[in-house]
């Protein structure tokens, strides 16, 4: 009877060792953010949380791959991702041409506004001064962003000022170097209830969809995050986590 008891011991005792196994060898998902850009990814107790943080953690569990985040400046997360540095890039991140000649990308997660901020009393009262005929207004942007690439489009290099974070660019605002700051519209709450005498444009500058950038060459991961990331779409998991961080008005 000993026998047999120990037998079993040391069956449930094995099947525990290699049940421990299987989770250290859980293979890596690596993600490429740029941790500055809240509610999508931001840190909290030195963790970095958020919507993209979140989806990202779902899809790992969903492939059965453990998540590693990994936060670098915005503008060098493609290439992080093109050359395998990571494994998918989201930041609230927008499909563009020019990046899609590097990567390939998921289908949409999120909608993404691009929203104005000015100082009280700004003359720029909606997006259509920006426009209007003589008008030369410096904006301040994060660099690499569809925000830089659009106004740099619009409105030329010399008008555009480029900084490393959206908190840089609102700086340049504060401080008079840039007339406006044109950013993601969540942060751009953040930044205008952190602020006091900044206020923000009712009207957009663009509209967006946020999807995952993966290596042109990986089609075997971006077809397995396009089946995970709809399944959680259709349970509402992703609903869930956006609703979360930004609530329903």
């Amino acid at each position: 009877m000993k026998k047999i008891i120990a037998m079993i011991l040391a069956l449930c005792l094995s099947l525990t060792l290699v049940s421990a196994f299987a989770e250290e060898d859980k293979p890596v998902l690596k993600m490429g953010t740029n941790a500055q850009f809240p509610p999508y990814e931001f840190y909290e107790d030195g963790v970095i949380v958020g919507i993209d943080a979140e989806i990202a953690a779902a899809i790992a569990e969903k492939l059965g791959m453990e998540l590693e985040i990994v936060d670098m400046d915005f503008g060098a997360i493609i290439a992080a991702v093109s050359t395998g540095k990571v494994d998918i890039g989201m930041a609230g991140m927008t499909v563009t041409d020019e990046r899609l000649q590097s990567v390939n990308f998921s289908a949409t997660y999120a909608t993404g506004v691009q929203a104005i901020i000015v100082k009280e009393g700004s003359p720029i009262t909606c997006v259509d001064d920006l426009y209007a005929e003589g008008a030369s207004y410096t904006i301040a942007v994060q660099e690499s962003t569809t925000g830089d690439i659009y106004c740099t489009d619009d409105f030329g290099a010399e008008n555009v000022g480029k900084y490393k974070s959206g908190a840089d660019a609102v700086m340049a605002l504060i401080t008079g170097k840039a007339d406006c700051v044109i950013i993601d519209n969540e942060p751009a709450k953040a930044f205008v209830a952190a602020n006091e005498g900044l206020v923000l444009l009712e009207t957009a500058y663009a509209v967006e969809d946020y999807a995952i950038a993966v290596a042109l060459e990986n089609t075997e991961l971006l077809e397995k995050i396009d089946a995970a990331l709809a399944e959680l779409i259709a349970d509402g998991t992703v609903a869930a986590i956006v609703e979360k961080y930004i609530p329903a008005e």
